[in-house]
């Protein structure tokens, strides 16, 4: 037998939607960082992009269980001494909804330059409309 490795041109990729409204954000995150590294397919290769597109709507209502809207700090840093930012959850959740769902998924990503090329194929949208209607999404359903 011999070993096969899927190659980048040759990946079928899908376009899927997710409803965040209701749902927890870290196992939403989870699903979505998947889906996006192609682990649910057969042909997962780790050295190869064979992942799918993913849309995800209502980020603004998704939920943190507990006091994790308090508890967890998003940081930013612009690598000038005194520039580190710190926002909980809360506060970026009233700034940009869609920041939350990004930086959970990013966080469950490997930290390598394929998961800085896999993150840009998550399109967020705090609203239930999204312009991606032509690429005909189907509905990916999470618990």
């Amino acid at each position: 037998m011999k070993t096969w490795n899927a190659k980048a041109e040759e990946v079928e990729r899908k376009w899927w939607v997710i409803d965040a409204s209701g749902k927890t954000l870290g196992r939403m995150a989870t699903e979505i960082a998947t889906v996006l590294r192609g682990k649910n397919k057969a042909i997962f290769t780790p050295h190869v992009d064979c992942g799918d597109f993913v849309v995800v709507i209502n980020s603004e209502k998704v939920e943190m269980s507990g006091n994790k809207w308090n508890d967890e700090k998003f940081y930013s840093h612009s690598r000038y001494f005194g520039s580190l930012k710190e926002l909980t959850a809360a506060q970026l959740r009233e700034k940009d909804p869609a920041q939350v769902v990004i930086e959970a998924v990013k966080g469950m990503l490997p930290k390598n330059k394929l998961s800085r090329q896999v993150i840009k194929k998550l399109k967020v949208y705090a609203g239930a409309e999204h312009p991606h209607s032509a690429q005909q999404p189907e509905a990916l359903n999470i618990q």
